[in-house]
């Protein structure tokens, strides 16, 4: 007989994803706020404008991860995901862009997870953070195009 082993999600296993998701939520507030100090060349006043803009967005996806981690009874992580270096205009874009990609497919599962466990809040929360990264993938994609090597 074969017993098929069944994985049931806990909320330590949410707490767990959630603070995996507030590391990377800190990761691009510090890449971004490097970025926009470090970026040069004809197009640094226009990305400088947007890394700003958009740090100060991770930083409001952050904040609301660490008090979901803390009213689910866990200890938010004070560890960022490590930061990418980049020393083109260009390299940050596509770092970027990685990061976005990374951070929607991580989010499609813990809204997964969060349903599983009832936290529907979370999921609409979630959401909207989805929402959020979609509308940053899809204006650095743009950006990229045609963009000088």
């Amino acid at each position: 007989m074969i017993i098929f082993e069944v994985n049931e999600m806990t909320k330590q296993d949410l707490i767990n994803g959630l603070n995996q998701d507030l590391a990377h939520e800190y990761q691009a507030v510090i890449a971004y706020t490097a970025y926009a100090a470090e970026v040069t060349g004809p197009f640094r006043p226009q990305l400088r404008d947007f890394f700003l803009e958009e740090a100060a967005d991770e930083l409001k996806h952050a904040q609301m991860l660490a008090d979901k981690i803390a009213a689910l009874g866990g200890v938010p992580t004070v560890e960022p995901a490590p930061v990418p270096q980049a020393t083109s205009a260009r390299t940050m874009l596509e770092a970027v862009l990685a990061a976005e990609t990374e951070t929607i497919e991580r989010y499609a599962v813990r809204m997964a997870q969060a349903e599983e466990l009832g936290e529907l809040a979370l999921v609409a929360q979630i959401h909207e953070m989805i929402v959020d990264e979609t509308h940053h993938k899809e204006e650095v994609a743009k950006m990229l195009e045609g963009f000088p090597e």
